[in-house]
């Protein structure tokens, strides 16, 4: 038998109507900036310069791209980069996985202080001058471990884990356990795998900021060849800024000058833009649907 369609109330239908046009606003609101950021890196100097360009290119000029891509050290600081994010996103992920997992143990001993250390970092650390010390006393200069260990674990990400990890069903851990199944076991075989969706969530998470990182590398190297992309491109923008500014700028340089921001903005975000929507699906997938009956 087929039911009949519930007719929609007149204040319900006004609701929809407003919420459309205001989530459209929103959405075209957001998209506005990142349009015009694409359309000034391939814009010409003069019409950057007079603001001229709004939502499509003019004087349509690949100079400062044509700069980049034929430079054979932006390629291998992009290669540098896509390292470091890889390297330091699997450490960060192994490590706040695991310590989320002891922390939503709610019969663990020490429980509060483990959370009580973690939530101390949040507010208070050793400085910049201590970091610096620390991560040269240990030898870790150079490397990728200069960036990944001292960042591995954030605080916001591991709360929100060890929040996920206690809304899970103690049931299925128990019958695992019964099964025979150890800790780690029950982790790699029962946890992991109906948590994807927060993991999911915190791989992106720990990349987008690992990708866009440049302080730390600019920091802890001293060699051009092992600076991420993103010291790559800062040092564009300083020296087409110092080279317009000390007034010996050609028009080459001075065209780098004016979308060198526009273009940095653009290859740096291209490849998280790309990742997200095979990673999105994630946020809004009910993986906890059924997986308990009773």
């Amino acid at each position: 038998m087929v039911r009949p369609r519930r007719r929609e109330s007149r204040s319900y239908r006004v609701f929809q109507g407003v919420n459309g046009v205001v989530l459209t606003l929103v959405v075209l609101v957001t998209l506005y900036p990142f349009v015009n950021i694409v359309a000034r890196s391939f814009s010409g100097e003069r019409q950057i310069r007079a603001g001229a360009v709004t939502l499509w290119p003019k004087g349509f000029n690949l100079t400062t791209y044509d700069i980049v891509f034929h430079d054979t050290t932006f390629w291998r600081n992009y290669g540098n980069t896509l390292l470091y994010t890889v390297v330091s996103t699997a450490v960060a992920m192994a490590l706040t996985t695991c310590y989320a997992y002891v922390l939503s143990k709610k019969h663990l001993k020490g429980r509060g202080v483990l959370v009580g250390v973690a939530v101390f970092t949040m507010f208070f650390s050793g400085g910049l001058i201590p970091n610096y010390v620390l991560v040269t006393s240990l030898g870790l200069k150079n490397s990728v471990w200069a960036i990944a260990l001292p960042n591995a674990i954030s605080v916001f990400n591991l709360l929100v884990m060890k929040a996920f990890f206690e809304g899970l069903p103690s049931e299925l851990e128990e019958a695992a356990e019964i099964d025979g199944l150890t800790t780690y076991g029950i982790l790699l075989r029962i946890v992991l795998p109906l948590s994807k969706a927060v993991i999911a969530t915190m791989v992106l998470f720990y990349s987008v900021s690992f990708w866009n990182s440049w302080f730390s590398a600019y920091l802890y190297m001293d060699r051009t060849e092992l600076m991420p992309v993103t010291v790559y491109l800062r040092n564009m923008i300083a020296g087409a800024t110092n080279g317009g500014n000390a007034g010996a700028a050609t028009e080459q340089l001075s065209q780098v000058g004016a979308n060198i921001q526009a273009v940095t903005i653009v290859l740096t975000s291209l490849p998280i833009l790309c990742v997200y929507p095979f990673v999105q699906r994630y946020f809004v997938s009910g993986v906890m649907l059924g997986a308990v009956k009773g």
